[in-house]
């Protein structure tokens, strides 16, 4: 059954319909920015936001956080975080 939400432009306080795993990469995450990036084990995490051309890095970012920043790209350089999940 297609999800009721499918082709709908997302709204922003929308719960989220679609969850990845994802490994940090230097390329995009897909052809949309994701909504959150939740970080199962901690660590740094480098992301270039949707608006961005350049990434930030967040430091010492705790196991289980849900980093609410939409963003394109979870970068592999200066990423040391893992289980990294973008939620769409």
């Amino acid at each position: 059954m297609p999800s009721k939400w499918q082709g709908v432009p997302p709204d922003w306080s929308a719960p989220a319909v679609k969850a990845v795993s994802v490994t940090a990469a230097d390329s995009d995450l897909a052809t949309v920015p994701c909504r959150a990036v939740y970080v199962g084990t901690g660590g740094n995490v480098a992301l270039m936001l949707a608006d961005d051309s350049a990434a930030v890095i967040f430091t010492n970012v705790p196991d289980g956080t849900l980093l609410p920043f939409a963003c394109k790209q979870i970068r592999s350089t200066s990423t040391t975080a893992s289980g990294l999940v973008a939620v769409y």
